[in-house]
């Protein structure tokens, strides 16, 4: 089992990279150790473009590496206090999107003006601004994870994103359509005109009829077919 978590892990960094959300050595992707005893997260140094299951080590509560010889990253607590708030998740991806990091520090709330962004709105994405800092310390972890709420995703405004799900895989879709929905939101607005929008009840019903369960799977299977070979890294 833990074998197969760090592969997930490492497929998850490396779609995230392919996605658009890499930042040099910095992002992250975890999941819950089905043992209780922390997190399977990236190990840092490393690009999301670079992850393998070697370059992925659990992590306890209190950022004890138990499993593995790589560094480890300093915002451990977005991972660790967020799934002790939410047991419903099972992975957390954190990064530096340049569109969702754009979009948030505008202010505006994120719009279904096409059909990514209606996976998390109604209601709006969470904003968490106590701080545009690093999230070091199990209380700020704490805060993020109170200000995330039971939403998909939280803008950490002039900072980067989170995003959640019931497995990495799941969290990894969530941060891809994140992105993708602030893409399309910023090109709407930047076409000036009148910008129009999903009412609530045709979002959440396109919720519904697009990303069920199979289909959110199915992203995931298709993100995963499109990576290159790592080959030997």
């Amino acid at each position: 089992m833990c074998g197969e978590l760090r592969e997930t892990v490492a497929l998850s960094s490396r779609i995230l990279a392919a996605a658009g959300h890499g930042d040099l050595i910095w992002g992250h992707a975890s999941a819950r150790d089905p043992e209780g005893r922390g997190v399977w997260l990236k190990a840092a140094n490393w690009g999301l473009d670079e992850v393998t299951p070697e370059r992925v080590h659990l992590v306890n509560d209190n950022g004890v590496v138990l499993s593995g010889d790589e560094a480890r990253h300093s915002e451990y607590p977005i991972h660790t206090e967020i799934m002790a708030a939410r047991p419903d998740v099972g992975g957390v991806v954190h990064t530096h999107p340049p569109n969702a990091v754009a979009l948030a520090a505008t202010g505006q709330a994120l719009h279904p003006v096409s059909h990514a962004a209606n996976y998390f709105v109604p209601p709006a994405v969470p904003r968490f601004t106590e701080t545009a800092d690093l999230i070091l310390t199990r209380e700020l972890g704490s805060s993020l994870a109170l200000q995330l709420g039971d939403a998909r995703a939280a803008f950490l405004v002039n900072h980067g994103i989170v995003a959640v799900g019931r497995d990495v895989r799941e969290a990894t879709v969530a941060a891809v359509l994140l992105e993708r929905a602030c893409a399309q939101q910023l090109l709407t607005r930047s076409a000036g005109g009148w910008p129009s929008w999903s009412p609530e009840e045709e979002s959440l019903a396109k919720r519904e009829h697009i990303y069920h369960d199979t289909a959110v799977a199915g992203v995931w299977d298709y993100l995963v077919r499109q990576l290159p070979d790592l080959g030997e890294k």
